[in-house]
């Protein structure tokens, strides 16, 4: 299937989450709008085996359940040859030390697990697309909190060359982690939407991440931001995180 036709077709989830009541709920939500849920998991390991069955676009994740946690079931998943799968970790707090170590792993953003079904939609559209479920305020308090202080650089780090970055792609880069969407990277940079995805496109390419999330990680992680730093407003986006 060629990716202009892949694109058409209705994203297929996974869902796993260790109550039911909110599998269901999800799964109803998903159903009612086209999409379709595949299978659902009840533990982490249940994950793991569907996905990997399945090969579905995207997996709603729960952090915590029994036999394997969900960050657990995140690394496994995404250290299998799956392709393209995308990881939505679902939690009850946004400030949760095992979502920041989801999305250091690899997942593509978080939702709270009482998002409306209009931005449970749109997140399983948006990270289908290859982009990130990125809420700049939301992240930036995850990564201020959890990531490693000091100048040492937390896991995987050290294996990003970022002397491969231009000077210009090292200011996107910090811009991206100050929470500004491409709209408002146009605006500070004077450049257009389309220079401006170029480059963020170059960066994700040369540092070998899956997504804007990552890059933010990194971003802190390098010490190329710091929380002490002033951020944007980050004002382009919505209720439930959902990236415009």
């Amino acid at each position: 299937m060629n990716p202009a036709t892949e694109e058409a077709q209705p994203p297929r989830v996974v869902i796993a989450d260790d109550q039911m009541l909110v599998r269901s709920g999800f799964r109803l939500i998903l159903n009612t709008a086209g999409i379709e849920v595949v299978a659902e998991a009840a533990d982490g390991k249940e994950a793991v085996a569907e996905v990997l069955k399945h090969r579905p676009d995207v997996v709603l994740m729960d952090i915590r359940m029994p036999e394997m946690d969900g960050l657990e079931a995140t690394r496994r998943i995404l250290a299998r040859p799956v392709e393209d799968v995308r990881i939505i970790i679902l939690t009850t707090f946004d400030l949760d030390q095992y979502v920041y170590a989801a999305l250091a792993a690899g997942a593509s953003g978080f939702l709270l697990k009482d998002v409306s079904p209009e931005h449970l939609v749109a997140a399983v559209q948006l990270v289908r697309t290859g982009d990130a479920l990125l809420a700049p305020s939301i992240t930036r308090r995850l990564v201020e909190r959890f990531a490693p202080r000091g100048p040492a650089p937390g896991p995987g780090a050290a294996d990003r060359d970022m002397s491969a970055l231009t000077p210009r792609e090292l200011e996107v880069l910090g811009l991206i982690a100050r929470g500004h969407s491409n709209a408002e990277l146009a605006s500070e940079l004077t450049l257009s939407e389309a220079t401006v995805k170029t480059h963020v496109a170059r960066i994700l390419t040369k540092l070998h991440l899956r997504d804007r999330v990552q890059a933010v990680v990194l971003a802190y992680e390098t010490g190329l931001v710091s929380a002490s730093q002033n951020y944007g407003a980050g004002q382009n986006y919505g209720p439930g995180g959902i990236s415009r």
